[in-house]
């Protein structure tokens, strides 16, 4: 049969073309959007590196976010991590390697990516890499997966051009090659901090934790740990999204101490709140006694948010006076022409409790002399 009568034929039959049966896709359904559990001021998605970070993600969940994930090299690591997306990107771990670690990443980047976008949407404000700086996978992924993150972030239109960080630091008790890893992790990091691509880098540094809450057991301690750093960032998230009848912090303030590279936070209870003297002093002790990592200079922060929740019955009869010499206080203890961006709520416990988040704050040198020194470096 000629091609003229062949296509004859077919136009006899009423069709231009005999197709073969190809299976075709059907039609997906528009995917639902990713919503937060908790009304807060930003819509922020962390994914967890390594048993630590994954950990930290995992509190952040429990608080209500829900563009979270976790990612690890070992699946048995991934199984205790409560969070409902997780991917594992190797086979049996990194042995507190974090050269196994980044060489598996790399060859499972797009994997990642995929991962990440498929976990967080395309709606979000930032991406925070949570790791913890000491083991294998959490300090050998955390570099590459804050690129991974840059691009995600271009992709979808971020209005922020900058990923956060939070980095959980070993205990001295963790050993040699562990304290080795933080020091690198840590310098790598705050290099990029440097670069413009980082900000906030977030430290919690576990022996500071240790520290502030002795005599701990194993079970309650890293729960400890993370839930005072996510547990922090989440209050400044929420109060940034609130009225307040006194004195608002509103999300241009969190957004400029977050934009302002690395950063700390802090919180201090004012033990009776009728005493002028005791508020100055409970930010006094905030910022020496009860930020959440030690080695670093407080005098070189050029940006602060100080919230100070109180009961109702606190804050009708707290003299404004003594409120504001705290907050002037803490301008003193920071760098000169620093911006402390101020909030007063009212709040359902009892008493008068300082929250503060510190911003802009310059290189580690202590922390890192320190981790240098217990790593043998």
């Amino acid at each position: 049969m000629s091609d003229t009568e062949d296509i004859t034929e077919y136009n006899d039959l009423g069709f231009d073309l005999g197709l073969p049966d190809i299976p075709m896709p059907e039609p997906q359904e528009p995917k639902e959007e990713i919503k937060d559990k908790v009304d807060v001021a930003f819509k922020f998605a962390f994914i967890g590196a390594g048993q630590g970070g994954g950990r930290l993600a995992e509190t952040f969940f429990e608080l209500g976010y829900r563009r979270v994930c976790a990612i690890n090299t070992a699946q048995q690591d991934l199984n205790t991590i409560k969070v409902d997306n997780k991917l594992c990107i190797g086979g049996g771990g990194a042995g507190k390697d974090p050269s196994v670690a980044e060489k598996v990443y790399k060859e499972k980047t797009e994997d990642a990516l995929d991962f990440m976008r498929e976990s967080f949407g395309e709606d979000f404000d930032r991406i925070f890499v949570c790791a913890g700086a000491g083991g294998g996978t959490g300090a050998g992924t955390a570099t590459p997966l804050i690129e991974t993150a840059r691009k995600l972030q271009e992709a979808c239109k971020c209005k922020s051009d900058k990923v956060g960080v939070i980095l959980a630091l070993p205990k001295h008790s963790e050993g040699k090659k562990v304290n080795a890893n933080a020091y690198d992790t840590l310098k790598k990091v705050y290099s990029l901090v440097q670069e413009g691509v980082v900000s906030p880098l977030i430290v919690l540094d576990n022996e500071r934790i240790s520290k502030m809450y002795p005599g701990l057991a194993v079970a309650p301690f890293w729960r400890t740990a993370n839930m005072s750093v996510a547990g922090l960032f989440h209050l400044f998230n929420l109060t940034a999204s609130k009225d307040s009848s006194y004195s608002t912090f509103d999300a241009n303030d969190y957004k400029q101490v977050l934009d302002s590279g690395f950063m700390i936070f802090g919180a201090a209870p004012v033990a009776d709140w009728e005493d002028p003297n005791n508020i100055t002093k409970a930010v006094r002790d905030n910022l020496k006694n009860n930020v959440l990592s030690g080695g670093v200079d407080l005098s070189t922060a050029s940006s602060a948010g100080v919230v100070i929740v109180g009961a109702n019955d606190a804050l009708e009869n707290v003299p404004q006076e003594n409120l504001d010499k705290a907050f002037d206080q803490f301008s003193r203890i920071l760098k000169p022409g620093s911006v402390v961006h101020r909030g007063i709520y009212s709040g359902n416990k009892p008493g008068l409790v300082v929250y503060t988040s510190i911003g802009g704050l310059g290189e580690p040198t202590e922390k890192l002399e320190e981790l240098k020194k217990l790593g043998d470096l």
